[in-house]
């Protein structure tokens, strides 16, 4: 079932006294949050699953702030800390060719061109006009991958392999 779910945010605090949480977006689709929105909540120290709506959505320092229908008090949504919010396969939007969710890069393996490997893609950082790849590599320090058509050359995310033709110093 879990996985089924996929994370769109982390729950880092909860904003005020009327029930809003603040949440650190992980996901490149800026609607995800948007009132009338289904999302689910999930804790790493609970096994459970909680179905919430969105009744209200506004940004505070880089944060989402988020309300969700009949949690109207601090009290309510302290649980929420430090859990998740997901959507279901079902809620996710088709894509355009060459674009791809999160979950599908994650996990998989990078090689040059010349077929040296480097790693695996553990984490998606999108700072700004082009998403950057956090490839854990064996020895040497994770590197940083920019999703631009220059570097990355083809994705397969079936075979979970990524071929990448790196700028001068990508890889030092």
């Amino acid at each position: 079932m879990e996985q089924d779910l996929f994370t769109i945010g982390k729950v880092v605090n909860t904003h005020g006294v009327r029930g809003e949480v603040r949440v650190i977006q992980v996901t490149d689709f800026e609607d995800r949050f948007e009132e009338g929105n289904v999302v689910y909540f999930t804790h790493k120290e609970a096994n459970e699953r909680k179905k919430l709506v969105i009744d209200g959505h506004r940004m505070h320092k880089n944060f989402h702030l988020l309300h969700f229908q009949g949690y109207d008090n601090i009290n309510d949504v302290e649980v929420f800390k430090g859990g998740r919010l997901s959507i279901m396969r079902e809620q996710q939007p088709p894509l355009n060719e060459g674009e791809f969710y999160y979950h599908e890069i994650i996990g998989c393996d990078v090689v040059t061109t010349a077929g040296e490997s480097v790693g695996k893609v553990k984490e998606i950082l999108s700072p700004g006009a082009n998403d950057v790849w956090v490839v854990k590599r064996k020895q040497a320090q994770d590197a940083l991958i920019p999703y631009i058509t220059q570097v990355v050359q083809h994705v397969d995310v079936q075979e979970k392999k990524i071929v990448i033709e790196p700028m001068e110093g990508l890889l030092d």
